[in-house]
């Protein structure tokens, strides 16, 4: 009787757990762009009310099982508007289109070429919002760049807004950086100020690295790659967000943004500002910064909109300006927090020589959209910038008296500073006012740097069935104004100075008087650009050239006398051709090929020699020469991309002033080549892995002749450099990362990110490898980097608000590294001038949306 009693129990069960399985429903479908058509993966489906759900996988599909009573689905993901869906049982929801949550977002994707993952064939990682709010903490803007493949993040002298980046071991100059599709590389030099852009984190809807040739078709100055950063649009829904943050050495953050989402006028409004002060990690850091930033768009009809967009970033930061030998560090009582310039003035802190600046340099942009037919677009921006900045510098017969040797590292021996180690401003303010008769000694200037910058730029496309044809205007045009100005007399009553040949040079100079040099210089850009693009399910191609005039004006003030103080336009005609080729063998597997060839107009330094207006007669176009090709592979919950590059630099110019002489070097010939890695893995919505890792073999081709002249331009004696096999320096070659996101309570995130670099070489200066033997050698290797980060992200409600609070830990560890390094005669660790990099920081903030 028991054996049938539990026989008859197991076959209900049996029945039971049959009879569930049959109850249960399952639901699934692909989440895509609405736009692009491009897949969405961690897109989040959930049923509301309850727990179950999931996300989407690396190709945007998905699938579940429905509980009981389930009658819809809400699918989301950042920067996509919420879709419900009602159901029915079990059913394909088949692809899931999501619209965007901001007016005008894929017209502005579209000027500012962001690509689409497995179709465009290019080497290229995306940053998200939700990465940078999670991620970034008190790191820098660029910073959170670097976890990707070939890419090397450093603070420099760590103040505020000072980071810099470097694309398979291309610096600023050579990464071609476009804000909403426009560039703002400087016109004369190719740098990017980061500090000019301090705000971008704030503003920032996606970045995008796309490196090697890229998928801008404008006539970019771009050798290792080009950073996409594509600015927050009106937002499509009304509400807005309050966060405030604080951090390490007293930092804190506060940030308001509001938008009346888009209204039944189509007009669509969104204003954000943002306010950071404090300290940064190292001595002498600190800084005060805002940032505003205001999108207003108007939908005219079907066929035209309008969008204007301003966004600046006033700001004034702190840092250290000298470079120091690594026994420097460990014999001050700051130790790796050093810094050597600055000291206490009026009762606060006050950066000296190299160790201040001041921007202000905000863009503007217009966008005027016209949907001209179903099958033709013409985008057209209007754009203009009028900005100031500049650094702190000290000048005059006795500057010394607050200056550090920038060779050595050292004090000089008339370097004054007071009992605590700081710059001695008032004890040289007295010494000032013992010289009545001869004026101030040592005076505090500002290196000014303004510009006047505008442009437009306009993209048709036309699509006809497969293929997409893309045809454009760029237009620049920049003014550059560069000068001295005495800022502070410090205790003397004036300041002689006899730089300027239309002046008295006995003329007596106040605050705010012009001294040492003034100049402007001009640059005009015109070009041309199209490209064609065929893009199938199973393959893409694309075919794209560019060409354009760039026109150099040098406008002297002070060296030359009225009416022959400007140049002659020195005009160039650079051009480049690009093409790539995408086969997708079938949903997991795809290859790609691409290769181009760009001609690259020299900077404006290496054009007039010695901040003159002589033409460099030896100057020439650069020339790169670069490839790709890569693998990817594509599964619900893994991928992985394999790419392998080539890059050959040719007639690389450099123009080096030299305490009152002039290197003209040119001939530096780069050789760029390596192998990237990347992957992510996603078993399941609570849990995620990424991983990178780059190979890198950059080094200097073959050793080279170049000429020194005198402070006249005239030629003094010709030198080799020996610089053949010598490895690029400032830019790891070998880097890896690992980062695992983990939900380990409901809503509570934790995330833990490893970077490794090691290959990792001193800058080095041509001019200081010309003894033969002795120099040739390579530059100091700096030690391996392992570097442990740590955040966390807890997301709930206050009322019927959802609020997150953000926490995140850099250096875990606290680890102790040489972050950047310029080589020293004897080529090792002992001589080399280093920067260290911050040991640990952290910080902490609370969001709410309304």
């Amino acid at each position: 009787m028991k054996k049938l009693m539990r026989s008859i129990l197991s076959m209900a069960a049996i029945m039971t757990l049959s009879i569930a399985a049959i109850a249960q429903t399952t639901v699934k479908g692909v989440v895509v762009d609405g736009d692009s058509g491009e897949s969405l993966p961690g897109a989040s489906i959930v049923v509301p009310g309850t727990t179950a759900g999931t996300v989407s996988g690396f190709d945007g599909s998905f699938a579940f099982q429905l509980p009981d009573g389930a009658s819809k689905v809400i699918v989301s993901f950042v920067g996509f508007l919420d879709k419900e869906i009602a159901l029915s049982g079990a059913q394909d929801l088949g692809t899931i289109k999501l619209e965007s949550d901001a007016v005008g977002l894929n017209e502005v994707s579209v000027m500012a070429s962001i690509v689409t993952d497995r179709q465009t064939p290019v080497s290229v990682s995306t940053v998200s919002t939700d990465i940078i709010e999670n991620k970034l903490g008190t790191q820098e803007f660029p910073e959170i760049l670097k976890s990707t493949p070939s890419i090397y993040t450093s603070k420099e002298g760590g103040g505020f807004g000072d980071a810099t980046v470097y694309v398979r071991g291309f610096d600023s100059n050579n990464v071609g950086v476009l804000i909403n599709g426009i560039p703002v590389n400087d016109m004369e030099s190719g740098k990017v100020y980061w500090s000019n852009w301090a705000g971008l984190s704030d503003v920032t809807r996606t970045m995008q690295v796309q490196r090697g040739l890229g998928a801008s078709k404008l006539g970019l100055s771009s050798v290792g790659g080009t950073i996409n950063v594509l600015l927050k649009s009106s937002d499509a829904k009304k509400g807005g967000v309050v966060k405030t943050s604080v951090a390490n050495d007293g930092r804190k953050k506060q940030l308001f943004s509001v938008s009346t989402g888009l209204m039944d006028n189509g007009w669509a409004v969104t204003l954000l500002g943002s306010h950071t002060y404090g300290s940064m990690w190292a001595k002498g850091t600190e800084f005060d910064a805002w940032a505003y930033y205001a999108n207003i768009s108007k939908k005219i009809n079907e066929k035209h909109s309008l969008a204007f967009m301003i966004t600046g970033a006033p700001q004034w930061h702190n840092q250290r300006g000298n470079k120091h030998t690594i026994q420097q560090y460990r014999e001050n009582r700051d130790e790796f927090k050093y810094n050597s310039d600055y000291g206490i003035r009026d009762g606060k802190e006050y950066g000296g020589a190299y160790g201040y600046n001041y921007y202000h340099k905000p863009q503007a942009q217009l966008n005027h959209y016209w949907n001209i037919d179903d099958q033709t677009n013409l985008t057209t921006s209007v754009y203009a910038s009028i900005g100031t900045g500049g650094g702190r510098r000290i000048d005059g017969n006795e500057k010394n008296w607050l200056g550090v040797d920038r060779y050595s590292g050292a004090d000089y021996d008339e370097t004054m500073r007071t009992g605590d180690g700081l710059l001695d401003f008032d004890g040289a303010a007295a010494r000032n006012a013992t010289y009545v008769a001869e004026g101030s000694q040592a005076i505090i200037g500002n290196s000014v740097n303004n510009h006047t910058w505008a442009g437009i730029l306009s993209t048709m496309t036309k699509n006809i069935d497969n293929l997409k044809l893309t045809a454009g205007f760029d237009g620049r045009y920049y003014k550059g104004e560069h000068y001295k100005e005495v800022d502070d007399l410090l205790g003397g009553n004036f300041f002689l100075d006899d730089s300027n040949d239309n002046r008295d040079a006995n003329a007596k100079l106040k605050k705010d008087d012009k001294y040492s040099y003034h100049n402007d210089g001009k640059v005009l850009y015109t070009g041309l650009f199209g490209q064609g693009e065929y893009v199938s399910d199973d393959y893409s191609a694309f075919l794209s050239a560019a060409i354009s005039r760039k026109a150099y004006k040098r406008i002297d003030y002070f060296q030359y006398a009225p009416g022959n103080q400007e140049s002659d336009w020195e005009d160039f005609f650079p051009w480049n051709v690009k093409a790539g080729f995408n086969y997708k063998i079938n949903s997991i597997h795809n290859v790609f090929v691409n290769g181009g060839y760009v001609e690259r107009t020299p900077y404006f330094s290496n054009v007039f020699l010695n901040y003159t207006n002589e033409v460099n007669e030896d100057v020439k176009y650069e020339k790169i020469i670069t490839a790709e090709l890569g693998y990817g592979f594509t599964t619900k919950n893994f991928d992985a991309k394999v790419t392998a590059y080539y890059t050959n630099w040719i007639d690389k110019g450099l123009v080096m002033s030299l305490q009152g002489q002039t290197a003209n070097i040119s001939g530096l010939n780069q050789l760029h080549k390596g192998v990237e890695i990347e992957a992510n893995y996603k078993p399941s919505k609570k849990f995620s892995v990424r991983g990178m890792i780059s190979i890198g073999d950059w080094t200097y081709q073959d050793d080279v002749n170049f000429n020194l002249y005198d402070d006249n331009n005239v030629l003094i004696d010709e030198f080799n450099a020996y610089i053949s096999d010598v490895h690029v320096g400032n830019s790891a070659q070998l880097t890896g990362a690992v980062e695992i996101n983990y939900e380990v309570l409901p809503k509570l995130r934790v995330g833990i990110d490893y970077l490794y670099n090691g290959k990792h070489y001193a800058d080095f200066d041509p001019t200081n490898r010309t003894n033969g033997v002795e120099d040739r050698v390579d530059s100091w290797e700096m030690p391996d980097v392992n570097l442990i980060d740590m955040s966390l992200n807890y997301k709930f409600k206050i009322g019927n608000l959802d609020a997150s609070l953000n926490g995140k830990v850099n250096n875990l560890f606290n680890v102790e590294y040489v972050s950047k390094a310029d080589d020293g005669n004897q080529h090792n660790a002992n001589s080399a001038l280093v920067w260290y990099g911050y040991g640990t920081t952290w910080s902490t903030g609370l969001k709410v949306k309304f």
